[in-house]
């Protein structure tokens, strides 16, 4: 259906449900400009009159809002974060519509009447990788400054104080909308992963001011009002995906290879965030696990090396290895058993949302596989910690009255802080947590959907694929610690590879990408700072400026290290050592040096940012020779303490201000030349 009255007035389109309308004439431009897409229409006829339009238009308008929840997320907790604002928005009567940005057509956005963002930062101030081309898009020059002004939005950041750059996406993202004419409708949220609750500690509150806020700019929103809540048993009734179960004896499991079983299993999964990482880029076989660390240190810091499995994949120095790990077999016997599954049966999981789409859907077609293999290869039952969903849906499956009672008390905002303290703190795992619930019997889809999935492991590569012709190099430091009702906890990935020996030959499904240190070129002038397992990466990079050395030139480096003690704690002490004395990579008669702060040898702590102040002079010549800095180590406060000391150097040697001296470490960092890789 299309009318028009004068082919000379600018258009409006609107969307009758398959019907496309074009509405010409202005007054209805400038009347119905707010009210956004209208979805159905059944009343509208050809010989309508304008004030009949005018009068169905109007009722359109008056049609209940939905809203948006775009978010992005690199690990999984901005979904969880944008589900539960989903969630608590259909709670109060709004329907609310989720959707990955790289799901979404970022040119429809003014198209759009209120969203709300939920965005992570990932290591020093990257975005995830769903979030790259919709900001890409959202930074082209011809998108005016009015470009999205009937648009209102809300953002929600996801990041950790602990880092520089915190939250650096979501002020970049709200900044970006503002700029393209966009109408905040609140302030927006900082969640923060080092606050004793987590994110969810900002995101109660803020949500509350979003509902709040919505409510009185338009209360279509929420009829009934923003305060006041459907009862949850009338909202959850079936989970988002379906499992189907396969007989046997149509299958042939042991064709398929392991790389296909592990792409089966991990494109089933509800957890997966990027199809490109469901199958493996290879395998890695353990050639060496070797302690570095002496008696008497406090921590366990082991040097792994590896050899290719049937195929090998191109690295450069500075890149990163996820490990898929693998998980306690009797505590996955223990979790089935717990849940009285069939660890035989074959299934398929799908959304089940696909069962609707028909034509127009993509159809979604999976290999049945094993239901224990589905579970070691995607659920991780054994380490992470359940979100606050899981109690809440556990409470409808309790027989018990006393718990289901505690896990509503959990689930609401009153028992936030002793659910973080039963569960976050004490890093309770889903098996410890239902075994905490016994009269729990949660069916397997609620199950698959809510246990937190199993995430590879990023490691830092401290090898040269030049000096280590098809290898790979690991500096793994055995997390283990005790939660304060002193129970133990170990690194789920960390302890099981130190367990591992090259005897058993056990095939490890790893996936390679670049990390935050780009390699350098060996023309380049290095000032490295890496103390502990921060110096992995520059193990490396010594390594293959060691074999560029033999037919050209190379810069010079100055390396910064630093841990506890000489005695226990120098990881690669022959190595670094070696290259310190004469005519090698980091000695003082090729430009550059190795200085080594020992924190706990003497009455007063010494750091590398101490280490760096007493090198200013040199420090500050290496700069402007043109050299690049990289920082690698954890993230508490180390990578600003060093950026401090620099600071402090540029400020002494310029006479400048401290501001001038932040401006021209922000110049060195815009031009590629000063790279941080942190963790927590």
């Amino acid at each position: 259906m299309k009318i028009e009255t004068n082919p000379k007035w600018k258009s409006f389109p609107w969307c009758v449900g398959n019907v496309h309308i074009q509405v010409t004439k202005p007054l209805l431009q400038e009347a119905f400009a707010s009210t956004g897409p209208v979805e159905s229409c059944k009343l509208i006829r050809k010989e309508t009159s304008w004030l009949r339009w005018l009068k169905i238009l109007a009722a359109m308008g008056e049609k209940q809002r939905k809203l948006l929840v775009l978010y992005a997320s690199q690990t999984g907790n901005a979904l969880d974060a944008a589900e539960r604002i989903g969630r608590e928005a259909e709670r109060r009567g709004c329907s609310a519509s989720i959707v990955s940005t790289d799901e979404f057509d970022p040119s429809s956005l003014p198209h759009e009447e209120a969203m709300v963002f939920v965005v992570s930062t990932t290591g020093q101030g990257d975005p995830p990788d769903s979030f790259k081309e919709f900001w890409r898009f959202l930074l082209q020059r011809n998108l005016g400054n009015s470009w999205l002004q009937r648009v209102r939005f809300a953002v929600f950041g996801l990041g950790d104080s602990g880092y520089q750059k915190y939250n650096f996406v979501a002020k970049k993202l709200d900044k970006r909308l503002l700029d393209l004419g966009a109408t905040s409708i609140i302030e927006k949220g900082l969640g923060d992963d080092q606050h004793p609750s987590g994110y969810e500690a900002t995101l109660d509150p803020w949500m509350l001011s979003l509902w709040s806020t919505l409510y009185q700019i338009n209360p279509k929103y929420f009829p009934k009002g923003p305060d006041v809540m459907i009862p949850q048993d009338e909202l959850i009734d079936q989970p988002k995906y379906r499992i189907l179960y396969h007989k046997r004896k149509t299958l042939e499991p042991e064709l398929m290879a392991e790389s296909d079983i592990i792409q089966r299993a991990r494109g089933m999964s509800p957890g997966k965030l990027s199809k490109d990482k469901t199958k493996p880029d290879c395998f890695l076989k353990m050639t060496k696990n070797e302690a570095l660390t002496k008696a008497g240190s406090t921590k366990d810091v082991r040097h792994f090396e590896f050899q290719f499995v049937s195929s090998s994949i191109k690295y450069e120095v500075g890149d990163v290895v996820e490990l898929l790990p693998s998980q306690d077999s009797s505590a996955i016997d223990a979790f089935i058993e717990r849940c009285d599954l069939d660890p035989e049966s074959f299934i398929t999981v799908s959304p089940r949302e696909t069962e609707n789409n028909g034509s127009c859907g993509e159809v979604i077609t999976h290999v049945p596989i094993k239901l224990k293999t589905f579970v070691e290869l995607t659920m991780d039952v054994t380490s992470a910690s359940p979100r606050r969903y899981f109690f809440e849906v556990m409470s409808f499956y309790a027989t018990a009255e006393h718990e289901k009672e505690k896990l509503q008390y959990f689930a609401s905002p009153e028992g936030r802080d002793d659910l973080y303290n039963y569960n976050q703190k004490e890093r309770r795992s889903v098996l410890e947590v239902l075994e905490d619930f016994p009269s729990v019997q949660m069916p397997f889809e609620w199950l698959v959907q809510l246990v937190p999935s199993l995430k590879p492991r990023a490691f830092s590569i401290s090898s040269s694929p030049l000096a280590h012709p098809a290898q790979v190099h690991l500096t793994v430091s055995v997390v283990s610690w005790s939660t304060p009702y002193k129970r133990p906890r170990i690194g789920l990935c960390s302890s099981w590879l130190a367990s591992l020996t090259p005897e058993q030959e056990i095939n490890i499904p790893v996936w390679f990408h670049k990390g935050s240190l780009p390699a350098p070129p060996q023309s380049l002038p290095l000032i490295l700072v890496g103390p502990g397992t921060g110096c992995a990466p520059f193990r490396g990079f010594i390594a293959e400026r060691a074999v560029q050395a033999e037919t050209c030139p190379i810069a010079p480096v100055m390396f910064f290290f630093g841990c506890r003690n000489k005695d226990t704690d120098f990881l690669y002490r022959d190595f670094w050592e070696s290259h310190a004395r004469e005519r090698g990579m980091l000695s003082e008669v090729k430009g550059g040096g190795f200085y080594i702060a020992f924190s706990r040898d003497q009455p007063k702590k010494v750091y590398v940012q101490h280490k760096i102040r007493e090198m200013r002079k040199k420090v500050w010549d290496l700069l402007c020779d043109g050299a690049a800095v990289y920082v690698a180590g954890s993230s508490t406060k180390m990578p600003c303490d060093v950026m401090l000391a620099l600071e402090e150097i540029v400020m002494e040697e310029t006479g400048g201000s401290k501001e001038m001296a932040s401006r021209w470490l922000k110049a060195l960092e815009k031009a590629g030349r000063y790279n941080v890789e942190a963790w927590s």
